[in-house]
């Protein structure tokens, strides 16, 4: 679609001022590389008809923030043609809702969220990915990419977890760009969802991000993966998940919970990008105003057996090569909680590198900042590339 351009239709009554929206829209398009614009409805019955009879053909992405006008928000299950091409943004937190099927749905980020519901929105469409599930749940899925030009050989794997302190606002659209980036330097991107403990409790987390896991052996038997040469790599709450799937997978490093039944056949490097990895410590100090009790269920004094079996930093040795990678103008609690880690892994005698540089919280995952880079560079040398 080398002519895709955005259109983003807001309802009415949605921020005081339209061009808070128009300046998003024309950052994220410019660092993209398309045009846009924004179309601002005045009320639900003209947002409907701007959808359906709007002109909007097949190389518009869409981004509709319907607001709460009931005759906007019943286009959300309407089929039509713009249907595939569309991602539904509310900017309160409304909880999953549904859609009609092929159209997507982000909720609870702020104004500021219509950020990243412009990316996604391009991203699924310049570079599709094929969804598989792997449970019966709307949130138990993953996206899986390949290298555009791949042959017959197998393929390392790069397993993503995102982040967003565990809560249901933030989703695996976090890791587009991460995962279109890693096809395109020839790993086969598998993009996982998960039900997240706000809604649906720590155990159901968990038990999702192993069985995702698992997973790849089914996906295995009809794309060429190399299950032998695989990274798990997570970001902020997402590292926490990955470092502690490393520990299951390995069934050490202080294991309380069985070995996830799968035919993978283990984990050759963990990845964590900015992660949360002292859950104590963290519950201590509340980091993003207690993210870490509220998603495991409680203090650690209250709970001490599930953060035992959760906190990478009680996990350790894991028995697995690491790979921590920290920004320098992050959370300064993140900096400290990563420098304590990868000097407490490398005295427990885990093949562990540490990696700092200038860069916020979500430079690590971007595509085009430097700390990425570096860390992209380190991962090409580790041994899950082979001589590819």
């Amino acid at each position: 679609m080398t002519d895709l351009h955005l259109v983003v239709v807001t309802g009415p009554r949605l921020v005081a001022d339209p061009g808070l929206l128009r300046q998003i829209v024309a950052t994220e398009c410019d660092a993209l590389g398309l045009p846009g614009r924004l179309e601002a409805a005045a009320d639900g019955e003209a947002l409907g008809k701007l959808l359906l009879d709007g002109g909007l053909d097949d190389t518009c992405a869409i981004v509709a923030l319907p607001g709460a006008d009931p005759a906007g928000r019943s286009m959300l299950t309407r089929p039509g043609s713009h249907t595939s091409r569309t991602v539904w943004y509310d900017v309160s937190d409304t909880g999953p809702a549904e859609v009609a099927a092929g159209s997507v749905h982000l909720f609870g980020r702020g104004i500021g969220g219509l950020t990243w519901a412009i990316r996604h929105a391009i991203h699924r469409l310049r570079h599709p990915a094929r969804r598989i599930s792997y449970g019966p749940h709307a949130d138990q899925w993953a996206e899986l990419r390949l290298p555009a030009d791949h042959d017959a050989r197998p393929l390392p794997v790069a397993v993503l977890l995102h982040g967003g302190y565990w809560r249901s606002i933030w989703g695996a659209d976090l890791m587009d760009a991460l995962s279109i980036d890693l096809a395109g330097r020839g790993y086969a991107a598998w993009n996982l969802e998960y039900r997240r403990p706000d809604r649906h409790g720590w155990d159901a987390t968990t038990a999702d991000v192993a069985t995702g896991f698992a997973a790849l052996a089914t996906a295995a038997r009809e794309h060429p993966l190399d299950l032998g040469r695989t990274a798990v790599i997570g970001h902020s709450a997402g590292g926490q998940l990955a470092l502690r799937l490393a520990a299951d997978v390995a069934g050490i490093g202080g294991q309380l919970a069985p070995r996830p039944a799968t035919d993978v056949a283990g984990i050759a490097l963990a990845v964590s990008l900015a992660g949360v990895l002292d859950l104590g410590e963290g519950a201590l100090r509340r980091i993003s105003s207690g993210a870490v009790p509220a998603a495991l269920g409680g203090a650690p004094e209250e709970i001490p057996e599930v953060y035992a079996a959760s906190d990478p930093l009680t996990r350790l040795p894991l028995g697995v090569p690491q790979l921590i990678v920290q920004g320098l103008d992050d959370d300064l609690d993140l900096v400290d909680f990563n420098r304590r880690y990868a000097a407490r892994g490398q005295r427990a005698g885990d093949e562990l590198v540490h990696v700092e540089q200038r860069g916020d919280h979500f430079a690590v995952i971007d595509p085009a900042s430097d700390i990425w880079r570096a860390t992209a560079a380190r991962l090409s040398r580790e041994k899950i590339r082979g001589d590819m």
